[in-house]
């Protein structure tokens, strides 16, 4: 850099920076003295630009020199050189670097370019060239400042540092981050992708209600909320499930909505409380059919959005998303982990098992649960390749129909992938008797804080004939995570839940 060159930022080479309430007051001052000299610091509509990328594609498949082009973005970085400045600006599909010089500009437009901070937005045109670095450049022509930045950015270009700022701070992690930016593409990209893939097979998207006066479909706790007009308390939903099911009663055979369910739980890299599932359900169809169904979407959306059927899984191993996955029993999983006698040994017996293998259970667990708990807490996270567990006991699974060969299971699955759940999919339950009988038995467990009814319009839908069905869930967070190779599903929502700062 010659002795004529200087680049902006936030402070002098080898200087900190001033604190960020200087810095805004600095800003402040410039935009009164934008306004005092009859320029606008907060532009209008700037018609006519093109893309960074687009335009670059576009100069070099023609070349003409000629031809004039208008981009908008951020400014981020900048280069001043004498009578030359170079910037960077940013939009959407990437960064473009541009070229103003005195002699062109003229003094007082160049004057005001000069003036320019990093993070301005800007409106440019001009023409295009080549440097002798080989980098494509705009040659400014004219500018407008569209918004003026009163706020620094972050200092360091490769990303924030502080994890909780990114996610704090969205959009300042979006403008810094480009890894960021790109989970958030494919994110749009994978839904698209399923949304294009079930179309093309039939089904139609729906939408039932996020507001219900019982919230069913799921074991779960619901946020409340109270509906003034009606004087009724009411629940954000944990699941559409059972309006869905009402829509195979209507006759409508292949259905899927895509959308947010609330969930009044804990917080965890794997668990936000608002959270996107895409619930499915086909007539006439089984778990099998599920399992097939959600086998090609998966290996679909990887190859169309990501490229590739192998993706980074947790500890370092590669995850291959290769039909066919694997399919085995839930209750082959506990022995193998739990002991070949497992099944076969009391409650209490399984207990003291349990404690030995490292799990704290108190006294007077259901037996189901203390099982379930060495599935979820010990085999669950072991399941890093695709793998649908089967067969599991019908007390997890209310809705669904029990297996042919054993009353005691149902017919499901849970697709399990990089150690955590993706999709369960049921063979659903279609006989309004037995799931009454299990609505009841399911009620009879809530503690004393639950405040469970059974959902008596969703039964008589049911008395008018529900045709078989297969039906399934998939975690669309948890999916991108996957795909995308990020570890906390913070990284894959663009504005988690967080707690607040100091509590």
């Amino acid at each position: 850099m010659s002795e004529k060159e200087t680049t902006h930022s936030n402070a002098p080479a080898g200087q900190v920076s001033p604190p960020p309430e200087d810095i805004f007051a600095q800003r402040l001052g410039k935009v009164e003295d934008i306004k005092v000299s009859g320029d606008v610091p907060f532009g209008s509509r700037f018609d006519g630009v093109v893309s960074a990328s687009e335009s670059r594609v576009k100069f070099s498949e023609d070349g003409d020199e000629e031809c004039r082009y208008r981009i908008a973005g951020r400014v981020t970085a900048f280069r001043v050189m004498g009578k030359s400045i170079f910037a960077d600006v940013k939009d959407s599909s990437g960064k473009l670097q541009v070229y103003a010089r005195k002699d062109a500009l003229g003094a007082d437009e160049f004057a005001k370019f000069k003036k320019l901070d990093l993070g301005d937005i800007i409106g440019v045109e001009g023409t295009l060239f080549v440097t002798r670095m080989g980098e494509t450049t705009l040659k400014v022509d004219e500018f407008r400042l569209l918004a003026k930045s009163l706020r620094p950015l972050p200092e360091k270009w490769h990303g924030l540092t502080d994890v909780e700022q990114r996610y704090r701070q969205r959009h300042l992690d979006l403008i810094v981050n480009d890894d960021s930016r790109k989970v958030f593409l494919q994110r749009f990209a994978i839904i698209r992708g399923i949304r294009s893939f079930l179309e093309e097979r039939g089904f139609q998207e729906v939408e039932t209600p996020m507001m219900q006066a019982i919230p069913g479909g799921a074991a779960a706790k619901p946020f409340e909320t109270f509906h003034d007009a009606l004087g009724l308390k009411m629940y954000l939903r944990i699941a559409p499930e059972l309006y869905l099911k009402r829509l195979l009663v209507g006759g409508f055979e292949k259905v899927f909505e895509l959308n947010r369910n609330f969930r009044n739980e804990g917080l965890s890299r794997r668990h936000n409380p608002e959270f996107t599932m895409i619930e499915i359900y086909q007539a006439y169809g089984d778990c099998r059919s599920m399992m097939d169904l959600v086998e090609e979407l998966v290996t679909t959306v990887a190859e169309d959005v990501v490229g590739t059927l192998e993706v980074p899984g947790r500890g370092g191993e590669l995850l291959s998303l290769n039909r066919p996955w694997r399919r085995v029993a839930y209750k082959d999983l506990v022995r193998a982990c739990a002991g070949d006698d497992w099944f076969e040994i009391d409650t209490a017996g399984r207990i003291a098992k349990a404690a030995s293998l490292g799990l704290d259970i108190a006294p007077g667990t259901p037996d189901f649960e203390v099982t379930n708990e060495v599935y979820e807490k010990l085999v669950e996270p072991t399941l890093i390749q695709p793998t649908f567990v089967t067969r599991l006991p019908k007390e997890l699974v209310p809705l669904a129909r029990a297996c042919d060969d054993d009353p005691e299971l149902v017919d499901v699955f849970e697709l399990e992938i990089n150690g955590q759940e993706i999709a369960p999919g049921y063979s659903e339950l279609n006989d309004p008797l037995e799931q009454r009988k299990r609505f009841e038995a399911q009620l009879s467990l809530c503690d004393s804080d639950c405040d469970g009814k059974i959902d008596e319009d969703f039964l008589r839908a049911m008395e008018h004939g529900m045709p078989p069905a297969g039906g399934m869930g998939i975690g669309i967070d948890r999916l991108v995570m996957t795909l995308t190779g990020v570890e906390s599903i913070r990284d894959v929502i663009l504005f988690p839940q967080m707690r607040p700062k100091n509590s």
